[in-house]
């Protein structure tokens, strides 16, 4: 993959030297996300992020972490307009914390607030927030994001645990989603998981106690529930083929 995480092309850390003369212009032109179908979540955003997108798990090395379904093909971000405007109440933190990442430096303990110079809206002739102040601190924008930062990797910590529970307890199976172009090819997704029903309904008393004390059998019903969003995505790739796309949607996804 060319891109750092996904959407970042250009990430380096932050610092006085390299940044005091840039700004930042926030805007809401999301055309940074139109390569990705899916983008990681954290647990905390299961609330919001249910009604809108489909929660899906995906594998990560060891790791066993949650996305929202963005598009059926590889490269095609169903959520954005024609003019790269995000179509959803919700926008994921992910895409929200762009064009900034907390990455671990050489010591792989101590972590550093990072930019992706790539952003279009970085600037050296000042429209919107300086990243810098004279004096080589930073502005309280910076401070804003490395906060916001923060508590993004605080709480994607919990969801990686979260997704260490799911797989001891063996909850997961795999899990396809499957549309018919309009040429008649059929398109078959998979590569991510979803939580068995059967698995979940067979947990031990003490099993399903524990998982009710942490509040993680809600992020599970919550999952399951988010499933029928499959459907609001195939809607909207038949939008797309209305618009000059070509693909419809065509049956469930099926575990």
């Amino acid at each position: 993959m060319a891109k750092q995480l996904l959407i970042y092309e250009s990430a380096v850390p932050m610092s006085a030297a390299r940044h005091s003369m840039m700004s930042y212009e926030a805007g809401r032109d999301y055309a940074f996300s139109a390569g990705v179908n899916a983008v990681p979540l954290a647990a905390i955003e299961f609330i919001a992020a249910a009604a809108e997108y489909a929660i899906v798990f995906g594998e990560s090395g060891e790791e066993v972490l949650p996305v929202a379904v963005l598009g059926i093909r590889p490269e095609q971000n169903l959520y954005l307009s024609s003019d790269s405007q995000w179509q959803a109440k919700y926008i994921p933190a992910f895409i929200r914390r762009y064009p900034f990442v907390l990455a671990a430096g050489q010591d792989k303990k101590t972590l550093t607030l990072c930019i992706d110079e790539a952003h279009p809206r970085l600037n050296q002739e000042g429209r919107g927030e300086r990243l810098f102040l004279e004096d080589g601190k930073p502005s309280a924008f910076t401070q804003q994001m490395l906060r916001f930062a923060q508590q993004y990797q605080l709480h994607f910590e919990r969801t990686r645990a979260f997704g260490r529970k799911l797989k001891e307890l063996q909850l997961l199976e795999p899990m396809r989603a499957q549309v018919t172009s309009a040429q008649g090819e059929r398109l078959s997704v998979g590569g991510f998981m979803a939580v068995s029903r059967a698995k979940l309904r067979a947990l031990s008393g003490d099993a399903l106690q524990t998982l009710a004390k942490t509040d993680e059998l809600e992020l599970l019903f919550l999952h399951l529930y988010s499933l029928r969003n499959f459907n609001e995505v195939k809607d909207r790739l038949a939008g797309a083929a209305r618009q000059g796309g070509d693909a419809v949607p065509d049956g469930t996804p099926v575990h």
